[in-house]
């Protein structure tokens, strides 16, 4: 990607081609990220020792912990929480929202994958927030698109991703609960926000075989949605979760 590419992300979505085929891999391309001063935090090893911590759950995908492995986690958070960015914890990142623990990110590119059985083509994420997970996604997905609601946070994201110059990702402003129609079909749909169903558009722009993965229900379970050429959607539910709601419209 050029530098005039990568500083303005676009803020529409070309036309889709035709359904997506899956990859055999994604690779992104990224820029050696900024240290964090002070903190040590620019260390391979310090994101290594947090994917250990992460194999340990066990059920995560060898792909999805690499993804986790090349995605600095600290350059997506306030430097004053840096301390705590390779910790298991969910982080404040401002307008009542939160990035999401390691485990959570980790778990569900991991779901996907198995879910799929390949890594996606394509890829929409409902929520971008900082963009943390869009980033640990654009390593396991041939195209990622992830859409955000509050522009202060889309802003946010698009900062922070500057640096790791990753080509396959696309950050759009824009209200998510309708899906995005214009990058459909997808191989995959993640919601980063919990909704009382799994809402029509998600399911209908998923490519026949397509997986959404969402946070469902009140209490909330992480759920998984498969659409099937027939029109049949096969559900199971993966684990409990507690996720922001998910809202409508533009902020």
């Amino acid at each position: 990607m050029t530098e005039s590419r990568r500083a303005h992300f676009p803020a529409r979505l070309p036309g889709a081609s035709g359904p997506a085929k899956a990859p055999a891999q994604a690779t992104p391309k990224t820029a050696a990220a900024p240290p964090a001063r002070g903190h040590g935090l620019d260390s391979d090893a310090v994101r290594a020792r947090m994917v250990e911590r992460l194999r340990a759950l066990g059920g995560m995908e060898p792909a999805a912990l690499a993804a986790m492995q090349a995605v600095p986690r600290h350059l997506f958070i306030e430097p004053a929480l840096a301390p705590q960015a390779y910790l298991d914890n969910a982080l404040p990142i401002g307008h009542g929202q939160t990035i999401s623990k390691p485990s959570v990110v980790a778990r569900c590119a991991s779901v996907l994958l198995q879910a799929l059985g390949a890594r996606p083509a394509r890829l929409l994420e409902i929520g971008t927030g900082c963009g943390y997970q869009a980033a640990v996604l654009s390593h396991i997905a041939g195209e990622v698109y992830s859409v955000e609601r509050i522009r202060a946070l889309h802003e946010l994201a698009r900062s922070n991703l500057r640096a790791l110059r990753l080509a396959n990702l696309r950050l759009l402003f824009g209200d998510g609960s309708g899906g995005l129609q214009a990058g459909a079909p997808y191989d995959a749909v993640l919601s980063a926000a919990a909704a009382d169903a799994p809402p029509d558009a998600w399911l209908a722009q998923l490519r026949p075989g397509g997986v959404l993965l969402a946070p469902i229900g009140r209490p909330q379970r992480l759920m998984a949605y498969r659409r099937h050429a027939s029109g049949k959607v096969e559900s199971w539910c993966v684990e409990d979760a507690h996720f922001v709601p998910l809202k409508s419209g533009l902020v």
